[in-house]
């Protein structure tokens, strides 16, 4: 079994975005991960809330194992250091993950497969 975080904003609480098609678009890409027989554990955290964010996201990386982590695209494009510092939690908590990003919760699937692919190719 693949296991595969995602972190991204809770929809209800992005700015300026319709919470129904922010949603709908998490349970398009679940559906997704399913096909591909990936498990998926989605890590949705506070768009204003930068020390909460952090509690949650350090609380499911140390939930299990995780073979892949996607970071979601609207983390990349709206704050920086919120991006740094996701990117080094993962790196802290889940060394042996690989890492991937997306550029929406449709496709997170298709990007965790292919850094995986691409993990395995390089270290395994």
């Amino acid at each position: 079994m693949t296991n595969v975080l995602l972190i991204g904003f809770a929809p209800d609480t992005i700015p300026g975005f319709e919470p129904g098609a922010v949603a709908a678009s998490l349970d398009e890409g679940s559906r997704r991960f399913a096909e591909l027989g990936l498990t998926e554990d989605q890590c949705l955290i506070d768009f204003g809330d930068l020390e909460a964010a952090h509690a949650t996201i350090v609380e499911h990386l140390g939930k299990k194992q995780y073979d892949c982590v996607v970071v979601g695209g609207g983390i990349r494009k709206s704050a920086l250091e919120l991006f740094q510092a996701v990117v080094n939690l993962v790196h802290w908590h889940q060394p042996r993950a690989a890492i991937a990003f997306n550029s929406g919760p449709a496709d997170s699937a298709d990007w965790a497969l292919r850094a995986l692919e691409q993990y395995t190719h390089n270290i395994g």
